[in-house]
């Protein structure tokens, strides 16, 4: 996922952003200005000054309480009104009980006197928090789920995403399967009319920005990457990283018999089997994890430990026996076997800079040299033959069940204005000032009819810090005019949890794809928020982020201004109160 930190958030033209708190702590008011936030560096973001190297307040505290008293602040509010706070204070309730289906029955489509306009615009779906089913396999926050999927459905939102942890349904043994909480949420979704895109989740939660609960990888799986560590993601350091097999052993039976991406295809061929009824209907999407975080990418920038802090460039993930055996094999190919014991020795660390670095300086490079070319072509190609392969298992799974298939690749935009793009090109885009690395990707994903969700929509480059020559809106620009070539769906979702305006106004202005001049009707085919929280139920996030629901339902060709939407989403907030209030009294004692 694109960056999450609190300096990215930056100045946003005076305008107030929500502020979230860390567990524990205590707000002093419900929003902070942009400038309590970031406060732009009186010199170069590289200085050695501890004052300058300080960080500011990350703006996303954990999502999942352990108590009710982390989100009390948020019962209490006293503007809070009794519609928003329901879901504020389900959120909050450690074992509440399950509403009855009468209780959450009547929702209309959020249209004038309930009725269903003809589809048009970019469907806007939530992302449910991480950790929706519990360890123990049932709905985390029954209540909670229930009274915020039914405020949702009111909004106009067309669906939910759900992460389906190989982690947990898979846990204890090969093909030992346990759908419990799933088959419950996904039943919970049906009711409530919404759509699911649902994320076979292939990777561990925890260790990545905006982790905020820890799903490890199978029990199994872990066996066997503590007996052959080689399994393992690898830097030139030798430090593993345990997120995501290594995609070295794609191909090989190294997981109780079978390889990786069979135990993959499997796990998709069961929940196919297992969900079957739901496919097309409610289940409309299956996203594809395919690397760290769900995104097609090499954990090239790890926070676990502190490893990686932005805006470093991050580092090769090249060095477990299967990926060094696969370069030496490419090495002898081109008639370079001396290029096939290493990756570049000279690319400095995690937290370097390009300029720093003899591998990625902008003159006289190693990124640019004939040795770059070929290393860097055969990292990036490895990446996208893992896609393809996971692509193809997905494909034949699903083929005829109606689901649209889905990848997702990541928003790295700092050092984006660089002339070696170092930070994307560790983390395998092969994108540089001379050439597109997102292109190639954007034609793997349509060989299989595919989407392409890409993140970091919301951002704007002023926003940013410009010392890393961070540039969000060029990249979008740039993914854009790639799967336009393609002719590949784009999809999008915002790298940070943002709730102004502003925000939404750029994830309006880039959910429209007019970046040409010639784009015709051409939108993007949805829109994923991150992510549903208490935060959310604010009555001023809440308002808003009607409002924003219903300017990207009406699509580009809308002539009408946010603010008259906003007029419009405050009737229909209103009107609509009383489907919320129903599940408030299920949290009465």
């Amino acid at each position: 996922m694109a960056m999450n930190l609190g300096h990215q958030i930056g100045t946003i033209s005076g305008k107030q952003i929500p502020t979230e708190f860390a567990a524990g702590e205590q707000p002093s008011s419900t929003t902070a200005s942009p400038s309590a936030v970031w406060k732009s560096p009186a010199g170069n973001l590289r200085s050695n000054s501890p004052q300058e190297n300080a960080s500011p307040p990350m703006l996303t505290p954990p999502l999942t309480p352990n108590s009710a008293g982390e989100w009390s602040y948020l019962i209490n509010l006293p503007m809070l009104r009794p519609d928003l706070s329901v879901a504020c204070q389900a959120f909050a309730t450690s074992s509440p009980l399950e509403m009855t289906e009468e209780e959450v029955a009547g929702t209309a489509e959020w249209t004038d006197g309930g009725r269903k306009d003809e589809k048009k615009g970019v469907s806007v779906f939530v992302m449910m928090p991480l950790d929706s089913v519990t360890n123990g396999n049932t709905v985390n926050r029954k209540k909670a789920m229930n009274a915020s999927l039914h405020a949702l459905k009111s909004a106009g939102v067309e669906g939910i995403m759900i992460d389906v942890w190989w982690g947990l349904v898979e846990r204890e043994a090969p093909g030992a399967y346990n759908w419990g909480g799933y088959t419950e949420l996904l039943d919970m979704a049906k009711k409530h009319g919404l759509k699911v895109q649902a994320v076979m989740s292939f990777h561990q939660c925890g260790g990545n920005v905006g982790d905020s609960c820890t799903v490890p990888l199978p029990k199994w799986v872990r066996e066997e990457m503590e007996k052959d560590s080689d399994l393992a993601y690898t830097d030139q350091w030798g430090r593993r990283n345990y997120e995501y097999v290594s995609l070295g052993c794609d191909s090989l039976l190294v997981l109780k018999g079978r390889s990786p991406v069979q135990c993959y295809a499997d796990f998709m061929r069961a929940f196919k089997d297992n969900f079957k009824h739901l496919l097309g209907d409610t289940i409309v999407e299956i996203q594809v994890g395919m690397g760290p975080a769900g995104e097609l990418r090499y954990p090239s920038y790890p926070e676990e430990n502190g490893i990686w802090k932005f805006p470093g460039i991050g580092a090769f993930q090249c060095y477990d026996k299967y990926m060094l055996s696969s370069l030496k094999a490419a090495a002898e190919a081109a008639g370079k076997p001396e290029w096939g014991s290493t990756g570049p020795t000279d690319a400095g660390h995690y937290n370097s800079w390009p300029e720093d670095t003899p591998f990625f300086k902008k003159d006289g490079g190693g990124w640019n040299s004939q040795y770059g070319e070929f290393f860097l072509s055969w990292y990036s190609q490895i990446l996208i033959e893992h896609g393809e392969r996971i692509l193809s298992s997905a494909s034949s799974v699903f083929e005829a069940t109606g689901v649209k298939i889905s990848v997702k690749v990541a928003g790295i935009h700092w050092h984006y204005r660089s002339q070696s793009h170092a930070a994307e090109l560790t983390a395998g885009y092969y994108n540089t000032r001379f050439r597109d690395g997102y292109l190639p990707v954007a034609q793997m994903v349509a060989r299989y009819g595919a989407v392409f969700n890409f993140t970091c929509i919301e951002m704007r480059d002023h926003e940013q810090p410009q010392d890393a020559l961070c540039a969000p809106e060029n990249l979008v620009r740039q993914v854009g005019l790639a799967t336009k070539e393609a002719q590949v769906p784009l999809a999008g979702e915002n790298a940070l949890p943002r709730y102004d305006e502003s925000a939404h106004e750029q994830i309006l202005k880039a959910s429209s794809l007019n970046i040409d001049g010639s784009s015709n009707d051409r939108e993007m085919c949805a829109f994923t928020y991150l992510r549903m929280n208490p935060s959310l139920f604010q009555p001023d996030n809440w308002r808003r982020f009607v409002a924003f629901v219903k300017k990207m339902n009406e699509g580009k060709d809308s002539r009408r201004c946010l603010e008259q939407v906003a007029r419009e989403a405050e009737h229909f907030v209103n009107v609509t109160e009383p489907f919320v209030q129903e599940a408030a009294l299920a949290l009465l004692p």
